[in-house]
């Protein structure tokens, strides 16, 4: 168990608990394969590790990492929440609306835009979320989800 991670719990006012710690390890060793978690991709890979942590469990502390901000809660999908960790970058994202994949992107030049446009309607901007939605350009590229 990191020492960062009961540090970090402890300074967002969470009580240090084997679920939330195993949860964040999981969360930021997997992070270069799995950028945005579903609560199910949490626990299968929970499952797989042999843990005993219940998916109500992960959907509770799913929620309790968002609501002190060491996760951002994306709807991609209108029904389905995704989480990724907060690591104060800026970046958007867009979504192919045929296979689901999420692509992040970083633009200098968007991010500045958007404070212009913000400051010009008296608006001090705190965050903000940019999703962009197409079809991937390279149909070998694209799992398509079943249209049937």
């Amino acid at each position: 168990m990191s020492n960062e991670n009961i540090k970090l719990l402890k300074k967002v006012g969470l009580k240090v608990t084997e679920p939330r710690l195993t949860i964040l390890e999981l969360m930021q060793t997997t992070r270069k394969e799995i950028q945005h978690f579903s609560a199910e991709d949490i626990y299968k890979l929970l499952l797989e590790k042999h843990s005993e942590i219940g998916l109500a469990t992960v959907y509770r502390v799913l929620n309790q990492f968002e609501e002190v901000g060491i996760l951002t809660r994306h709807n991609f999908d209108s029904n389905k929440a995704v989480y990724e960790l907060n690591f104060n970058h800026e970046h958007d994202h867009i979504i192919c609306i045929d296979c689901g994949k999420v692509f992040e992107f970083k633009d200098t030049e968007m991010e500045k835009r958007q404070r212009e446009i913000s400051q010009q309607h008296g608006i001090e901007l705190s965050n903000h979320s940019l999703y962009l939605y197409g079809k991937c350009s390279n149909i070998q590229s694209c799992d398509e989800k079943d249209k049937s």
